[in-house]
């Protein structure tokens, strides 16, 4: 068995460095060198995904109009792009990554509660993407070896053999190009974002140029048309569909913000990576979605399978490699590098970068997300569970460095595990930030489980499953108001102006 590499030491070691803290992929980066274009490029790669499509397109079986679908996915991604600047700005400032400044808030050694948490959300949701890429692999087997048909039936835990290679063959795809490093990945959604925009752009010209324009509709409601006051509520609720499907890479983004050259440059790249290019997309998604109603005599907002359709060998291949390179760069900016971080956060001289993302690589074999994918219970009561932390989890780390540290943090007390550092607090531990925790983080998981659950075990016929649309926000707005309140009581983060 080959024994992965040991973490590398500090190139050069602070004194106050804590061995049991540090190592050199968590410490303060010496070179910050991204540009606006590569954050930009980052969210390329996040938003051009086969989730992202099918996410955009999904609004419209909500009985809105399409420029309410419009008006919700623009307000919902503008409230993505102010907190992921907020979010930003810490990890930019400081040049660590997102474990590393939550030990300014949650204590050197608290910060692994928060890290632990984001790690397996990622775990689980890296085993669905590489799924879902495989899936787009397996239509250009089938294309081009129709052999392999015999290989597509389910053998092994629920996947075919065909399914377990194309599986595979991701796998190692992905984790080739995070083995190589953070500036190999950087290279790889600098190039991966537009090349999937050049893709989408030609998929949705060549399903314009079947159906003919003058067949094309921008309106794709289904079902009941909503009045405007009745459409309120359901605009709410998609705008917090668009907020929570990026809560995952917002909360971590502080991993990519740390890299820019300044936080003018994130606030470009996020303003042209989110508003501008998510808007674009989503009408590219609309005039794609509409055209497969013409040419193929119904309604398909899966690319996949807008792509298996099309019959043309070229196409299915262009198509299905370009969502699969898709999903590669959502899945690796997403899902691998924020455990990677987290995982080093536990044990930084045991665990280096690049073994805490392939422990989240293997554990996500292991997980066998094909199985439970399909399952709407198990994603509702694992995942939902798990992600309505996420708003606890970020809004407490904005009241803690905003509003109790005013945007004063100390580096080297992050490095330290002697009592007398700033972040030692309690035994390592912030009170008051896991306790905040608690308190926003019960009540969000509730307003997941609680209403779905109540239905199953047929205490009520009544469906309230509109409020774990909230979850984020009320997670979020507890979390934030939980931490103020109770450092109020106690201030154990604040920094005077000698400190800072």
């Amino acid at each position: 068995m080959i024994e992965p590499p040991a973490p590398r030491p500090l190139t050069e070691p602070e004194p106050d460095y804590d061995p049991r803290l540090a190592n050199e992929d968590l410490a303060p980066l010496k070179k910050q060198t991204w540009s606006s274009y590569n954050i930009f490029a980052f969210w390329m790669s996040d938003v051009h995904s086969v989730g992202g499509y099918v996410t955009a397109g999904s609004l419209f079986a909500l009985g809105l109009a399409s420029w309410q679908v419009l008006f919700a996915l623009v307000a919902g991604i503008v409230i993505v792009n102010v907190f992921c600047n907020l979010v930003a700005k810490p990890s930019q400032v400081t040049g660590v990554p997102y474990p590393v400044i939550n030990r300014a808030v949650f204590g050197v050694l608290g910060a692994n509660i928060p890290a632990i948490v984001r790690g397996v959300i990622a775990i689980a949701w890296y085993g669905v993407q590489t799924y879902l890429a495989s899936q787009a692999l397996i239509i250009v087997f089938l294309k081009f070896w129709p052999a392999t048909a015999a290989l597509n039936t389910p053998t092994f835990l629920g996947l075919s053999a065909l399914g377990y290679i194309c599986y595979a063959i991701l796998w190692v795809a992905q984790a080739a190009v995070f083995w190589r490093g953070m500036e190999s990945i950087r290279r790889f959604i600098d190039w991966a974002g537009p090349a999937v925009y050049v893709v989408m752009l030609a998929l949705a010209v060549y399903l314009v140029s079947q159906a003919g324009w003058e067949n094309i509709s921008l309106d794709l409601s289904q079902g009941e048309s909503l009045g405007f006051a009745e459409s309120i509520p359901v605009m709410l609720g998609a705008i917090a569909l668009v907020v929570s499907y990026f809560s995952g890479p917002m909360l971590n983004f502080g991993d990519f913000s740390r890299y820019a050259g300044s936080f003018e440059a994130v606030k470009r790249g996020n303003l042209l990576g989110l508003p501008i290019n998510f808007l674009f997309f989503s009408v590219l998604t609309v005039i794609t979605a509409s055209a497969t109603v013409p040419v193929f005599g119904e309604l398909i907002t899966d690319p996949i399978h807008t792509v298996e359709r099309i019959d043309t060998p070229f196409a299915i291949l262009l198509g299905g490699l370009t969502f699969v390179i898709a999903t590669v760069g959502i899945n690796i900016v997403a899902n691998f590098i924020s455990p990677a971080f987290d995982f080093s956060n536990v044990s930084p001289q045991r665990i280096s970068w690049r073994t805490g993302g392939m422990i989240a690589a293997v554990g996500s074999v292991l997980l066998t997300p094909w199985n439970w994918y399909s399952n709407p219970d198990a994603i509702h009561y694992t995942l939902g569970l798990l992600g309505a932390l996420i708003g606890p989890l970020f809004g407490i780390l904005i009241a803690g460095y905003y509003i109790c540290a005013r945007q004063r943090v100390i580096v080297d007390d992050m490095f330290t595990m002697n009592p007398d550092g700033r972040y030692w607090f309690r035994g390592g531990f912030n009170p008051n930030a896991v306790w905040a925790t608690v308190a926003a983080g019960v009540p969000a998981m509730a307003s997941v489980l609680l209403p779905k659950m109540l239905i199953d075990l047929g205490v009520t016929t009544a469906d309230y499953g509109w409020i774990s649309d909230y979850s984020w926000f009320i997670g979020c707005g507890l979390g934030f108001v939980a931490l103020i309140a109770l450092e109020r009581r106690t201030p154990r983060i604040s920094i005077s102006v000698q400190d800072g």
